[in-house]
């Protein structure tokens, strides 16, 4: 068959988007005299504004008569269910490695997932044109890597190519650059089997992903593992608890370039895009009417961090944004979780608060900042370890941490992962950049939070990255911050005065002109408890004259909480307010009187 499915895996910012988009115009899917993005595959609005993917997307081109269906997954690790997902639609995959940086732990768990399928892996070491590349180290390390993730011998002989993403080529042959992508193309159509399917049984497939449009509904996507379907086709899709529904194929689609075309039927190997199917799920399987036998549904890692979400229940809740109903918040929560299956809500014992489970609080703060951009106002409390029980025992899980810094901060590094638990398992100085890797096993629950902390140590100059490891023993909840919060303690309007004084408390959050209510939180004390205080109070005008001038009020540049880092501040006692304009970090119990200053 001329189909080639292909995923690219690799760690983040290792330059998989890059990479396609190199690809692309090698393939000449875009003419001479069309200006196109750089990394034209990360579409979403997020994902361009922070540099990262966070969902997998599906394109295609042709090379040499041979049709190659692209998937781009995330690197980072939050997002892991995107890649598990992803890797069910393809047979090949290459596995890009920064040729500075080398494997790191998403780099295991991408390959570990694409040898669990058997799926068909061609290494590229990328961005050797950088002038820290340590090539020969990289691919010794690969090796190793091959070696502890391969299940079978078949499994060691890997292609290598030697590539620069950003200036456009790849090589068989290390130190000799080529014009282009032409050899790295030629090796994917060459060892990269065709689609494993049967043209000849009756059709299924299996629903690897959700889409909508306003004109066709909802779609489902995913490849066709044997038969073929046709537009206007009778099929049934079989649910999770083995329930049938017939439907009518109302559209029929398949990967073009960036985009999709219609057809009027399609083959077993190829992607397709299906509608007229009401309410599909991910890990469903779309076929005839005489097949009763579902395909295998997919099966990935389960989440390990949970968060409380809960309708907004502050003084100013509803002035902002839609305000989300109990029932309105449940069906998003349960939206979001039908579009990535790495994403769970559950009930809790209030009716006003549901459980989102997730791979990491990053995947928890991309899908609260979407839910705002819709315009959606809610609350979001503290992210916690999820326990585990095996053989009777509660557990949880410990990441292995690699962290790359300027070899003059490990003193700083150090004490700072080991006050959340963390152990030093390796140290490797890297030879002529004065920069060093660490490795470190540490509690995932020492995590949370950390990422602020660890790039104002070291002034941003921090890399790193973590993944699973094994399970030990639960360890009860998870460290808090250290510090306590500045409570206003009445509402009203922040005045300068007020704030001048109480500056040396502590950090604040905000300056003067802000309206606030009781129990919100404005700043971080100094001290380990909580402090109520005034931040609104003003200056009292009297008719007596000053003897001198009046001493200046000028207070310090607030310290701003973005959402990302809100969520990690706060406390178990505490909520973030997310509205589509304001971020606000409020106590749970709002009344002064009712609440303990004792942490």
């Amino acid at each position: 068959m001329k189909i080639r499915n292909l995923a690219i895996i690799a760690h983040v910012d290792h330059g998989k988007t890059t990479l396609i988009d190199g690809l692309f115009k090698n393939a000449g899917l875009f003419s001479q005299h069309k200006v196109v993005d750089d990394r034209v595959m990360d579409s979403g609005e997020l994902e361009k504004e922070r540099g990262i993917t966070i969902t997998a997307k599906n394109a295609s081109f042709d090379w040499q008569g041979v049709r190659i269906n692209i998937v781009d997954t995330p690197g980072h690790s939050d997002f892991g269910g995107e890649v598990e997902r992803a890797l069910h639609m393809v047979d090949g995959a290459l596995l890009l490695v920064d040729a500075a940086e080398g494997p790191l732990p998403q780099t295991r768990y991408v390959l570990r997932k694409a040898l669990e399928r058997n799926i068909k892996v061609i290494c590229v070491i990328n961005k050797v044109d950088r002038p820290d590349a340590r090539i020969a180290s990289v691919e010794e390390k690969i090796m190793e890597l091959f070696y502890d993730v391969a299940s079978s011998d078949d499994q060691i002989v890997y292609p290598t190519l030697y590539a620069s993403a950003k200036q456009g080529w790849a090589s068989l042959q290390n130190g000799v650059r080529k014009e282009d992508f032409s050899e790295l193309l030629d090796l994917i159509v060459s060892d990269v089997p065709p689609p494993d399917v049967n043209p000849d049984e009756p059709f299924q497939m299996l629903v690897t992903n959700l889409k909508y449009s306003s004109y066709a509904g909802q779609i489902a996507v995913g490849r066709i593992e044997s038969g073929s379907v046709k537009l206007n086709e009778r099929l049934v899709l079989i649910s999770e608890d083995g329930t049938r529904r017939e439907f009518t194929v109302t559209l029929l689609e398949a990967y073009a370039g960036l985009g999709t075309a219609r057809f009027d039927s399609l083959g077993a190997g190829t992607v397709a895009l299906l509608a007229g199917v009401t309410d599909p799920r991910i890990g469903d399987t779309i076929t005839t009417i005489e097949c009763n036998q579902a395909l295998p549904r997919i099966s990935i890692d389960p989440p390990t961090v949970g968060v409380r979400v809960s309708i907004n229940t502050s003084p100013f809740a509803g002035q902002d944004g839609k305000y989300a109903t109990t029932r309105r918040l449940y069906e998003l929560l349960q939206t979001a979780c039908l579009e990535n299956v790495a994403l769970l809500v559950e009930p809790t014992e209030s009716p006003d608060v549901f459980l989102l489970k997730a791979r990491g609080e990053l995947a928890i703060v991309i899908l609260t900042e979407q839910l705002r951009r819709q315009g959606w106002e809610f609350m979001v409390g503290r992210p916690e370890i999820i326990p585990v029980e095996v053989d009777g025992q509660m557990m949880e899980p410990l990441e292995l941490l690699t962290v790359d810094i300027p070899d003059s901060m490990v003193g700083v590094v150090t004490p700072l992962l080991a006050e959340r638990g963390g152990r030093m398992e390796n140290m490797v100085p890297m030879e002529g950049v004065g920069r060093i890797s660490l490795e470190f096993t540490i509690p995932a629950r020492g995590l949370i939070g950390i990422r602020s902390q660890m790039l104002t140590v070291t002034r941003g100059e921090a890399i790193f990255a973590s993944a699973f490891k094994e399970y030990i023993p639960y360890m009860g909840k998870r460290f808090s911050r250290s510090n306590g919060a500045l409570v206003a303690d009445r509402p009203g309007r922040s005045t300068e005065y007020a704030l001048y004084s109480l500056q040396a408390r502590g950090k604040l959050f905000f300056g003067a002109g802000v309206t606030i209510y009781e129990g919100m939180i404005f700043g971080e004390y100094n001290r380990k408890n909580d402090l109520n205080c005034n931040p609104c109070l003003e200056k009292k005008q009297t008719n007596m004259r000053a003897s001198g001038k009046d001493e200046s009020t000028r207070i310090d540049v607030p310290k701003v909480l973005e959402l990302d880092r809100a969520i990690e501040w706060i406390d178990e006692d505490e909520w973030v307010e997310i509205t589509p304009n304001h971020v606000r970090v409020r106590k749970a119990e709002l009344r002064t009187n009712f609440r303990k200053l004792i942490r």
